[in-house]
Protein backbone atom coordinates (compact mmCIF):
# COMPACT_ATOMS: atom_id res chain seq x y z
CA UNK A 1 0.00 0.00 0.00
CA UNK A 2 1.66 3.51 -0.82
CA UNK A 3 1.30 6.83 1.19
CA UNK A 4 -1.66 8.55 -0.58
CA UNK A 5 -3.98 5.12 0.17
CA UNK A 6 -2.28 5.64 3.90
CA UNK A 7 -3.07 8.49 4.35
CA UNK A 8 -6.71 8.38 2.61
CA UNK A 9 -7.41 5.28 5.34
CA UNK A 10 -10.41 6.65 8.09
CA UNK A 11 -8.83 4.52 10.48
CA UNK A 12 -5.66 5.99 10.36
CA UNK A 13 -7.46 9.77 11.67
CA UNK A 14 -9.72 8.02 14.22
CA UNK A 15 -7.62 9.38 17.07
CA UNK A 16 -7.62 13.07 16.39
CA UNK A 17 -11.33 13.25 15.08
CA UNK A 18 -11.92 11.27 18.40
CA UNK A 19 -9.89 13.94 20.65
CA UNK A 20 -11.52 16.88 18.64
CA UNK A 21 -15.11 15.86 20.00
CA UNK A 22 -13.99 15.59 23.37
CA UNK A 23 -11.97 19.30 23.32
CA UNK A 24 -15.59 20.40 21.97
CA UNK A 25 -18.23 18.25 24.64
CA UNK A 26 -15.33 20.18 27.61
CA UNK A 27 -15.90 23.72 25.93
CA UNK A 28 -19.61 23.29 25.85
CA UNK A 29 -19.66 21.56 29.35
CA UNK A 30 -17.56 24.77 30.58
CA UNK A 31 -19.95 27.13 28.79
CA UNK A 32 -23.49 25.27 30.42
CA UNK A 33 -21.54 25.26 34.01
CA UNK A 34 -20.43 28.79 33.88
CA UNK A 35 -17.01 27.66 34.88
CA UNK A 36 -15.48 30.02 31.66
CA UNK A 37 -17.29 32.41 33.76
CA UNK A 38 -14.97 31.63 36.65
CA UNK A 39 -11.95 32.16 34.64
CA UNK A 40 -12.88 35.51 33.26
CA UNK A 41 -13.44 36.69 37.14
CA UNK A 42 -10.26 35.19 38.19
CA UNK A 43 -8.64 37.07 35.90
CA UNK A 44 -10.08 40.42 36.35
CA UNK A 45 -9.12 40.11 40.22
CA UNK A 46 -7.39 43.10 41.56
CA UNK A 47 -3.69 42.52 41.33
CA UNK A 48 -1.80 43.08 44.73
CA UNK A 49 1.31 45.45 44.23
CA UNK A 50 3.85 45.63 47.20
CA UNK A 51 5.77 48.33 46.79
CA UNK A 52 9.39 47.43 48.34
CA UNK A 53 11.48 49.84 50.19
CA UNK A 54 14.97 50.13 49.53
CA UNK A 55 17.76 48.82 51.92
CA UNK A 56 18.91 51.70 53.68
CA UNK A 57 22.76 51.76 54.11
CA UNK A 58 24.22 51.92 57.56
CA UNK A 59 25.15 55.49 58.40
CA UNK A 60 28.79 55.64 58.28
CA UNK A 61 30.90 55.41 61.63
CA UNK A 62 30.85 58.70 63.52
CA UNK A 63 33.65 60.69 63.34
CA UNK A 64 35.67 61.50 66.27
CA UNK A 65 35.48 64.64 68.29
CA UNK A 66 37.99 67.16 67.16
CA UNK A 67 40.86 67.71 69.68
CA UNK A 68 40.45 70.08 71.85
CA UNK A 69 41.89 73.76 71.07
CA UNK A 70 44.58 74.67 73.50
CA UNK A 71 44.86 77.91 74.78
CA UNK A 72 47.65 80.00 73.41
CA UNK A 73 49.85 81.13 76.46
CA UNK A 74 49.93 84.51 77.28
CA UNK A 75 53.11 86.30 75.96
CA UNK A 76 56.36 86.45 78.41
CA UNK A 77 56.01 89.42 80.84
CA UNK A 78 58.29 92.07 80.19
CA UNK A 79 59.15 94.45 82.89
CA UNK A 80 59.44 98.18 81.79
CA UNK A 81 62.30 99.66 81.66
CA UNK A 82 63.03 101.88 85.06
CA UNK A 83 63.54 105.62 84.89
CA UNK A 84 65.16 106.75 87.72
CA UNK A 85 63.71 111.05 88.01
CA UNK A 86 65.93 112.68 90.10
CA UNK A 87 63.57 115.05 92.27
CA UNK A 88 65.40 118.22 93.61
CA UNK A 89 65.23 117.99 97.29
CA UNK A 90 64.32 121.13 98.66
CA UNK A 91 65.96 122.12 102.32
CA UNK A 92 63.84 123.76 105.03
CA UNK A 93 65.70 125.40 107.87
CA UNK A 94 64.67 124.05 111.40
CA UNK A 95 63.03 126.01 113.00
CA UNK A 96 63.77 126.55 117.02
CA UNK A 97 61.07 126.86 119.52
CA UNK A 98 61.85 127.55 123.00
CA UNK A 99 58.65 125.94 124.95
CA UNK A 100 59.19 126.64 128.49
CA UNK A 101 56.69 124.80 130.76
CA UNK A 102 56.58 126.05 134.22
CA UNK A 103 54.61 123.34 136.31
CA UNK A 104 51.13 125.02 137.93
CA UNK A 105 51.60 125.73 141.71
CA UNK A 106 50.87 122.68 143.94
CA UNK A 107 47.61 122.40 145.39
CA UNK A 108 47.42 123.14 149.01
CA UNK A 109 47.10 119.62 150.96
CA UNK A 110 43.87 119.12 152.32
CA UNK A 111 44.28 118.23 155.99
CA UNK A 112 41.88 116.02 157.26
CA UNK A 113 40.66 116.70 160.64
CA UNK A 114 41.35 114.10 163.08
CA UNK A 115 38.72 111.81 163.87
CA UNK A 116 36.95 113.00 167.56
CA UNK A 117 38.44 110.71 169.57
CA UNK A 118 36.07 109.56 172.81
CA UNK A 119 36.98 110.35 176.09
CA UNK A 120 39.30 107.93 178.42
CA UNK A 121 37.56 107.79 181.77
CA UNK A 122 40.06 105.76 184.20
CA UNK A 123 38.60 103.14 186.30
CA UNK A 124 34.77 104.09 185.96
CA UNK A 125 32.23 102.06 187.48
CA UNK A 126 31.02 99.62 185.69
CA UNK A 127 27.35 98.63 185.80
CA UNK A 128 27.47 95.14 185.97
CA UNK A 129 31.10 93.98 186.14
CA UNK A 130 32.42 90.48 185.73
CA UNK A 131 35.70 89.76 188.06
CA UNK A 132 38.79 89.02 186.14
CA UNK A 133 39.84 85.40 187.18
CA UNK A 134 43.66 84.25 187.89
CA UNK A 135 44.97 82.28 185.17
CA UNK A 136 45.16 77.96 186.09
CA UNK A 137 48.93 78.22 184.46
CA UNK A 138 49.72 81.47 186.16
CA UNK A 139 48.65 79.95 189.65
CA UNK A 140 50.70 76.34 188.51
CA UNK A 141 53.90 78.57 187.74
CA UNK A 142 53.80 81.16 190.59
CA UNK A 143 53.54 84.21 187.84
CA UNK A 144 52.26 87.48 188.98
CA UNK A 145 51.30 90.07 186.30
CA UNK A 146 49.80 93.56 185.26
CA UNK A 147 47.67 94.34 182.47
CA UNK A 148 46.31 97.82 181.67
CA UNK A 149 43.21 97.40 178.68
CA UNK A 150 40.84 99.80 177.49
CA UNK A 151 36.99 98.58 177.13
CA UNK A 152 35.42 100.56 174.11
CA UNK A 153 31.81 101.26 175.18
CA UNK A 154 28.97 102.23 173.02
CA UNK A 155 26.45 104.90 173.84
CA UNK A 156 23.63 101.71 174.53
CA UNK A 157 26.37 100.76 177.48
CA UNK A 158 27.54 97.36 176.07
CA UNK A 159 31.24 97.06 175.50
CA UNK A 160 31.98 96.70 171.85
CA UNK A 161 35.69 95.90 171.94
CA UNK A 162 38.65 95.14 174.78
CA UNK A 163 42.19 96.50 173.78
CA UNK A 164 45.04 95.23 175.84
CA UNK A 165 47.51 98.17 175.86
CA UNK A 166 49.91 96.64 178.19
CA UNK A 167 50.80 93.56 179.81
CA UNK A 168 53.46 92.17 181.80
CA UNK A 169 52.71 88.30 180.55
CA UNK A 170 50.47 87.16 177.83
CA UNK A 171 49.42 84.68 179.87
CA UNK A 172 46.54 86.99 181.46
CA UNK A 173 45.37 88.65 178.20
CA UNK A 174 42.96 86.29 177.44
CA UNK A 175 41.49 86.19 180.97
CA UNK A 176 40.96 90.11 180.55
CA UNK A 177 39.59 90.50 177.15
CA UNK A 178 37.21 87.34 178.13
CA UNK A 179 36.02 89.14 181.44
CA UNK A 180 35.65 92.93 180.65
CA UNK A 181 34.09 92.28 176.84
CA UNK A 182 31.00 90.83 179.63
CA UNK A 183 30.98 94.16 181.64
CA UNK A 184 27.51 96.83 181.13
CA UNK A 185 27.47 100.29 181.52
CA UNK A 186 24.67 103.03 181.88
CA UNK A 187 23.36 104.34 178.39
CA UNK A 188 24.55 107.64 177.28
CA UNK A 189 24.29 110.35 174.17
CA UNK A 190 27.63 109.25 172.91
CA UNK A 191 30.10 106.52 173.89
CA UNK A 192 33.59 106.53 175.59
CA UNK A 193 36.39 104.29 176.43
CA UNK A 194 37.02 103.19 179.90
CA UNK A 195 40.87 102.48 180.81
CA UNK A 196 41.66 99.42 183.94
CA UNK A 197 44.67 98.27 185.23
CA UNK A 198 44.47 94.55 186.91
CA UNK A 199 47.22 93.66 188.84
CA UNK A 200 47.67 89.56 189.80
CA UNK A 201 49.01 88.62 193.35
CA UNK A 202 49.68 85.54 194.71
CA UNK A 203 48.03 85.61 198.09
CA UNK A 204 49.45 83.77 201.08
Amino acid sequence: MDYAQRERNPARHLPSITMVIVLHLALGYALVTGLARKVVEVMKAPIETKIIEEMKKPPPDTPPPPPPKLATPPPPFIPPPEINIQVPITQVAPTITTVTTTPPPPAPAIVAPPPPQAAVRREYKALQRVDVPYPRAALQQGITGRVVAHVVVAPSGAVTEVRIISSTNRIFDREVIRALSQWRYNPEPVGFIGEYELVFNLKD
